[in-house]
Formats: structure tokens, C-alpha cells, sequence
């Protein structure tokens, strides 16, 4: 298994989180500030970074983007179907 670190992806969920952004037609801005009210403070330029998956992202994180979302968690790591 190649390690986290010898990756360029830093993570796994980058991919969805901004196929569910646009669907719900948010801006990278919007999604910042509804993150904001979880107290998840990530700029609109770090978002950008998750969705590149040039970001690690925290399980702190991880939970509020789910929540905003409204999705639950398993689909954001790709283990449940929408």
C-alpha cells in the first residue's frame, strides 16, 4: 500500500465534495461560509485545495462538509451510494 506521504492526493474526498458543491449550485465562498457556522474555518483557496485533493482534510472537517452537504459522511470516503 503506498503511503499518505508518497502520494500527490492528499485525500480521497475531493472529487465528491465539489460534484456535491455544484449540484447544490454553491460557490467555493458560499460553501466557506456555511462551514463557518459548524466553527470549520476554510477559506474559498482551500477549498479548492480539497477538491484538488492537494489538502489533507481533518475528521472535524470532514463532518461539517457532510453536514452542509446534507450527505452522510460514507459518501463523501465512497463507501455509500447517494
Amino acid at each position: 500500500m503506498l503511503l499518505l506521504l508518497e502520494s500527490e492526493e492528499k485525500n480521497i474526498i475531493g472529487p465528491s465534495i465539489k460534484a456535491l458543491r455544484l449540484e447544490r449550485n454553491l460557490t467555493q465562498e458560499e460553501l466557506s461560509a456555511k462551514l463557518e457556522t459548524y466553527a470549520v474555518y476554510i477559506n474559498r483557496a482551500s477549498i479548492s485545495k480539497i477538491e484538488s485533493q492537494k489538502r489533507i482534510v481533518t475528521d472535524f472537517e470532514l463532518l461539517a462538509l457532510a453536514k452542509v452537504l446534507n450527505v452522510n459522511v460514507n459518501l463523501l470516503l465512497g463507501t455509500e451510494v447517494e
